[in-house]
């Protein structure tokens, strides 16, 4: 039989065995004190070494280890179809979790400086490879766990750190404290990150400790009566039963379902994690793709530079100090700093970039040089440098900001909403760690729809060459409402002053924004009405609001009803953008 052979070859009998099953069930006790010093101690040095950016302070807490025990044991409780041993282990396991995670809170609140590091970041996001390694280290582990102790002193150390179940952990609550204290977004994004990977982490070991388990055939008879036996006499085993055996469901899954049914589970968990993982894989090759042209182009530019324009007349001219490319719409900027003898004039510089577009296979037009030219010992160069060089004015906070206004401006003052909405206003919303936020507020009878919608803020974020701008659109509604009147009668009731004040504070907020009042009558009633309900109207306006008067348009209706309709008009959008503070809010 293959499972026994198997275990011959390892030199894995049935004493061993035994011993590896009770040595496990014995690993995931919740009473053994020095397991939980190990948790907190491998968490304190997991979390400082990720802040310090010390990967020798992360091995460390690697080594320790404390988690192996837990999930090798979960692995065990579905290759055996123990439900006693699967419930401890998930106990136990969730516990040193909370705990871990808890502690790493608590030590990132206390820290001075919460900086993301390297470290931090590298665990943030997993991808397949990471699933891979972890199957690996899951097998090496069960395998070392089951081998004479010879065997597991060479082996665990390197399982440990090739897995590192605490740093991910560790990650996890570093995110939680960052959320907690500084930034909820950025600290919720890093904890799910760590909470990806160690959960990445956690399946595979389980996977493959189930089959090296069930490929050793650990769960045989005599295997499974001497657990059972030594569970007779565990307090904690019994506690554990004691509580199961009340549940209804206790008879049904004593054994965990069926061999093929434990596998199916296992396996579903594992696509389930691939697709995110896979996501992770995807971004990391396009960076890298991003990557090896960025170095492509590098070498290329300082292949050219060196070959055709670093010397002059068989003397050096000039060196490259200093190399970098942005590369946008498909346009791409060389910024080159050399240290130079002489300048290069117009017609070498559009020289170099002919040679660089037939290098790189670009079109010349699509590239663009700037030169800074540093000068060495040529008194001729270091003199036009000095008649060149002007004085650079010192820009002020209020010229950055009327630069910034005067940039959103022309990206926004044609702006066009689809019919019948029409733009009021913009604010500029800034907040520290955050993309800038563009509220638009538009009047119309209906909001606009989700589509149209995407299409607009796809198209102010092109617009502002802004592709992580955060947009929201607010909507006034045109019509607000009628003031109903008694017939023949001009006098404002409660009511009709509420909305009178309503319309007004929409006037307030946005000085572009009209307030058209159309003033009715019935047939009946005198001419004079219509004259005297716009002037009490007018007069309560100009005594309680100081608005200004272009603002109220009085017009008079047809609709044979004593009532004023109030309606909103926009005049234009000639004001800037309010800039919005955080402490605004």
């Amino acid at each position: 039989m293959f499972r026994d052979w198997f275990a011959k070859n390892l030199g894995i009998g049935q004493v061993r065995k035994e011993q590896v099953y009770l040595d496990i069930c014995r690993s995931v006790s919740l009473e053994d004190v020095s397991y939980w010093i190990q948790v907190l101690f491998a968490a304190g040095i997991a979390t400082l070494g990720l802040v310090l950016n010390s990967p020798a302070v992360i091995i460390g807490a690697m080594l320790i280890s404390p988690l192996m025990g837990g999930i090798l044991a979960n692995g065990l409780a579905l290759a055996a179809g123990d439900v006693i041993l699967a419930m401890r282990a998930l106990l136990n396991l969730a516990l040193s979790c909370f705990v871990a995670i808890s502690f790493a809170v608590l030590l990132v609140s206390l820290l001075p400086f919460k900086e993301m590091t390297a470290e931090i970041a590298a665990r943030t996001r997993p991808n397949i490879l990471d699933l891979v390694v972890a199957l690996f280290s899951g097998a090496v582990g069960s395998v070392a766990i089951c081998k004479e102790p010879k065997g597991v002193a060479t082996s665990i150390p390197g399982v440990a750190i090739a897995v590192a179940l605490m740093p991910p952990l560790c990650v996890v609550g570093y995110g939680i404290g960052i959320a907690i204290s500084v930034n909820p977004m950025n600290g919720l994004k890093v904890a799910s990150g760590g909470g990806l990977l160690f959960f990445t982490n956690l399946v595979a070991i389980t996977f493959t400790a189930m089959l090296i388990f069930l490929g050793l055939h650990i769960d045989n008879y005599q295997v499974k009566e001497k657990v059972r036996e030594w569970r007779n006499t565990h307090p904690e085993s019994i506690w554990m039963q004691s509580i199961l055996e009340r549940l209804p469901a206790y008879q049904k899954v004593k054994k965990i379902g069926t061999l093929p049914g434990r596998l199916l589970l296992i396996f579903i968990t594992i696509v389930a994690i691939i697709f995110p993982l896979n996501q992770s894989l995807s971004q990391l090759r396009r960076e890298i793709s991003l990557q090896q042209q960025e170095n492509r182009i590098r070498a290329a530019a300082t292949e050219v530079w060196q070959k055709e324009f670093a010397v002059l007349n068989g003397e050096p001219r000039s060196y490259i100090s200093n190399i970098s490319t942005l590369e946008q719409n498909k346009k791409l900027t060389i910024q080159l700093q050399v240290f130079t003898s002489k300048q290069y004039t117009p017609e070498e510089k559009n020289s170099y970039i002919q040679q660089l577009a037939a290098n790189l296979g670009k079109p010349p037009e699509l590239l663009t040089l700037k030169l800074i030219e540093i000068p060495t010992a040529s008194n001729e160069l270091l003199r036009q440098v000095a008649e060149e060089k002007l004085p650079e004015p010192v820009i002020t906070i209020a010229q950055l900001q009327s630069s910034f206004m005067q940039e959103v401006q022309s990206a926004l003052g044609e702006l066009r909403l689809p019919q019948p909405a029409q733009m009021v206003n913009y604010e500029l919303i800034t907040i520290p760690y955050e993309p800038l936020n563009i509220r638009l507020v538009y009047l119309s009878e209906r909001d606009i729809d989700r589509d149209a919608q995407t299409l607009l803020i796809d198209n102010i974020r092109s617009q502002l060459d802004y592709q992580t701008a955060k947009i929201s659109m607010q909507r006034i509604a045109t019509n607000l409402g009628v003031i109903a009147y008694e017939p023949e009668q001009s006098t404002l009731t409660p009511a009709a002053v509420k909305q009178l004040d309503r319309a007004v504070q929409f006037l307030q907020q946005h000085s572009n924004l009209k307030l058209q009042i159309t003033v009715n009558q019935e047939a009946n009633e005198p001419q004079e009405i219509i004259k005297a309900r716009s002037q009490a109207i007018t007069q309560y306006l100009q005594s309680k609001w100081p608005i200004s008067g272009d603002q109220i348009v009085m017009q008079t209706g047809v609709e044979p009803k004593p009532s004023a309709i109030l309606q909103l008009t926009v005049k234009s959008l000639r004001k800037p953008p309010k800039i919005i503070q955080p402490e605004s809010f």
